[in-house]
């Protein structure tokens, strides 16, 4: 992040689940879960200009929307609400381009991305005034991805996603993300899974979810898949391609559609996505985990 005394350029990125299993269901209607959550390079572009009056939001992209809806619109009066008179007088107004790289409802949390990107970069110019614990539960009340990306490193996320423990030593593979140019509603994603069919075929052996030595390409799982891949079968095809072709492991991120494949190095994945760009409706797009 470059900033100026009014003028911030923030970089905001996506994130991939390394594995991710749903526990069970609350009596709220959500669902529990244990997923490793990883930032990517793969990064939208806002710019954010302190003064005027109100909120203003503007992004090019067609389904994205400007006013309070947007995330980054309730990052900003959440701010504004919760710190104190000397630092709102200091912020009359707000204006916020959103550049947009990552994919819009690809399951790789870029608007949760953009809102934590927005409340960090607002915190530390104004010397940080929210605590980063208080930070991390505001964060939460605008989505369950985006205390991760307050959080900013490599997590073990349980619950709703909103608790997190740091995870290290993960190996800093390059990606390749293949986005099929659809999207899928997470909700109608939940309420498909069948929670007794995903118990039943869970591998005998249990996977140590915080083990430092954790062979994550064995770890490579997401109960989501098969509910999303039963309604759009090229999300099978784009990992069975993506391994085809060098990929040491694939899987689908959150309730997709986005698939992801890991590469030992930047060669491999380079050929890749070279081979993967002729492919039909589909976007492609090259990172490396953030590490």
């Amino acid at each position: 992040m470059t900033t100026t005394k009014a003028s911030l350029r923030i970089e905001s990125p996506a994130k991939i689940n390394l594995f991710l299993h749903v526990t069970g269901k609350r009596p709220d209607g959500y669902h529990n879960l244990i997923s490793l959550m990883c930032r990517v390079s793969l990064c939208d572009h806002l710019y954010m200009a302190i003064g005027g009056k109100g909120i203003r939001i503007t992004c090019p992209h067609p389904t994205v929307p400007e006013d309070h809806r947007n995330l980054v619109y309730q990052a900003v009066a959440l701010f504004v609400d919760s710190v104190n008179d000397h630092v709102r007088k200091q912020l009359p107004g707000l204006a916020i381009h959103i550049d947009k790289w990552i994919p819009v409802g690809a399951g790789l949390g870029g608007g949760s991305s953009n809102a934590a990107s927005v409340l960090l970069a607002l915190n530390r110019y104004f010397d940080n005034p929210i605590p980063t614990d208080r930070l991390m539960v505001l964060a939460a009340s605008i989505g369950a991805d985006v205390p991760f990306f307050i959080f900013q490193k490599p997590a073990i996320a349980t619950g709703i996603g909103e608790h997190l423990e740091a995870f290290e030593n993960l190996p800093a593979y390059h990606v390749v993300l293949v986005f099929p140019g659809f999207n899928v509603s997470t909700a109608a994603v939940f309420k498909k899974l069948n929670l007794r069919l995903t118990n039943r075929e869970k591998k005998l052996k249990q996977i140590h979810f915080r083990e430092k030595n954790l062979n994550l390409l064995d770890a490579l799982h997401n109960d989501l898949e098969t509910v999303t891949v039963a309604d759009h079968p090229s999300i099978a095809e784009a990992k069975s391609e993506l391994c085809r072709i060098g990929a040491l492991g694939a899987l689908m991120t959150g309730s997709g559609p986005t698939v992801f494949g890991l590469f030992a190095n930047e060669d491999t994945a380079k050929k890749a996505v070279k081979i993967l760009t002729d492919k039909s409706g589909w976007q492609i797009f090259s990172a490396r985990l953030v590490v």
